[in-house]
């Protein structure tokens, strides 16, 4: 997919990114902090045309480009794949210190924008016209590009969660689909007692997983308020709810240990011996080319809930794309900009399998009418924009999420192949957070 959880996994390079520093980073001198663009502007930096530098590893978004090209003929669009998330964050912060080929327009994760806002690499476009479009897209989304109250990208995705399961395993063991997190757990039990060679789901310990099921929960771990004042809590109610369940699925070993995005993880969810994912709506295509051998087994319901009758769901994965501070062509990149994520590109974006973060979209007949051989002729997109619409508002990510995912493993996720509770992991990965936080000159507590 054009935009998957194996992307999203891979924080090879985080270090490099890790350093955070509390003041603003130079930008071109023909491109002032704070600079705004009217209608007008990009208007006229439609008609009179100019060259796009646009980093993403996004397949989607060089179609859309073309198409803009096409529109605007004399618009030049260069899309360059610069890495994968963490990869293209170094790279980005390179090119930065060097004030030497920045892009106009760069791919980041919700979970990253953060950073890059403090540092005011990434521009502010609420004076551009961007407030106005709030109600264009899902909240979650929404959400993720608006930290401390500016706007600094607009969504290309998102990731609202559901769960997938194998029917045809399921029907085997005459198990019902899980409704509940606690009928999920009673799911896992029997069919480990079914089968010893069948696990519901693996996890070996992610963060991103892991602050989603907390979202869900009603968790709030991170506090942020304005650009220095940092608040880490790993044992609120809703992450006990989380940990409470999760360390009974890790101490009766009913969580397999297969590593995810692995070729072997791919293989056992094509052979029937995991059973479930939990994850975004992103998914779908990842199995399609990773696990063939699923195809017509697999399913969609409603994520599992924390309480009977509940209907809350959490984001997990999802991108914005940013117009650089740095650029000399602000103008022309927020024209492309809304285009790509609020225009016509949309449409081209999903026609080559991008699931989009628009309401419009998200809602239109079409859109969720559309059956997938995959998953036995099911309309999932049904599942998908319910989902979207029943996110726990209030999310909030560290100013240095980047950095705090990378040392999940020599914390948090010592649980999952030591003795070390998952409780006592979390508080190691709430207390490492709070110290490098420190270290880099906020008020972490």
């Amino acid at each position: 997919m054009y935009t998957s959880r194996r992307n999203l996994l891979r924080l090879a390079g985080a270090a490099a990114f890790a350093t955070v520093a509390l003041s603003a980073c130079g930008s071109d001198d023909d491109a002032p902090a704070g600079e705004t663009v009217s209608a007008d502007d990009v208007t006229k930096a439609l008609t009179d045309g100019g060259e796009l530098l646009i980093w993403s590893w996004d397949t989607t978004i060089k179609p859309a480009a073309d198409a803009f090209m096409a529109k605007y003929p004399k618009v030049k669009i260069n899309v360059v794949n610069a890495g994968t998330n963490a990869d293209q964050y170094v790279a980005l912060q390179n090119a930065l210190q060097a004030n030497k080929g920045v892009p106009d327009l760069a791919h980041i994760e919700y979970y990253a924008l953060s950073q890059f806002a403090l540092q005011k690499q990434v521009a502010n476009i609420s004076g551009f016209g961007a407030t106005g479009l709030k109600d264009k897209f899902a909240p979650g989304p929404w959400n993720g590009v608006t930290p401390n109250g500016g706007v600094y990208g607009l969504p290309l995705d998102s990731g609202p969660m559901v769960l997938y399961y194998n029917k045809e395993v399921f029907d085997k063991h005459s198990i019902a689909v899980p409704e509940t997190w606690e009928q999920y757990y009673e799911a896992a039990k029997k069919l480990r007692a079914a089968d010893p060679n069948v696990y519901i789901a693996a996890d070996s310990g992610d963060a991103g997983s892991t602050t989603s099921m907390i979202w869900q929960a009603g968790g709030k771990p991170y506090q942020v308020s304005g650009e220095k004042d940092v608040t880490i809590n790993f044992a609120d109610a809703g992450a006990q709810k989380y940990t409470a369940l999760w360390q009974k699925m890790i101490d009766e070993k009913l969580l397999s240990s297969i590593s995810g995005w692995s070729d072997e993880w791919f293989q056992a969810l094509g052979n029937g011996t995991l059973a479930t994912l939990v994850v975004g709506a992103w998914m779908p295509s990842n199995l399609v080319s990773g696990s063939p051998n699923g195809a017509g087994k697999w399913r969609v319901a409603k994520m599992p809930q924390w309480e009977a009758g509940g209907n809350a769901t959490a984001e997990n994965g999802g991108s914005a794309m940013s117009v650089m501070e740095a650029s000399t062509r602000k103008a022309l990149a927020y024209g492309f900009l809304e285009y790509l994520t609020n225009g016509e590109g949309v449409k081209t974006r999903i026609d080559n399998g991008a699931f989009p973060a628009t309401t419009a979209d998200l809602n239109s007949p079409e859109f969720q009418a559309k059956e997938f051989e995959y998953f036995g002729g099911q309309k999932i997109n049904e599942l998908f924009a319910a989902s979207s619409a029943a996110v726990v508002p209030g999310w909030q990510y560290l100013p240095f999420q980047v950095y705090a995912n990378s040392i999940f493993k020599d914390t948090a996720g010592q649980a999952y192949i030591t003795p070390t509770k998952l409780a006592d992991g979390l508080k190691a990965w709430q207390d490492a957070s709070i110290k490098y936080g420190n270290e880099q000159g906020f008020s972490a507590k």
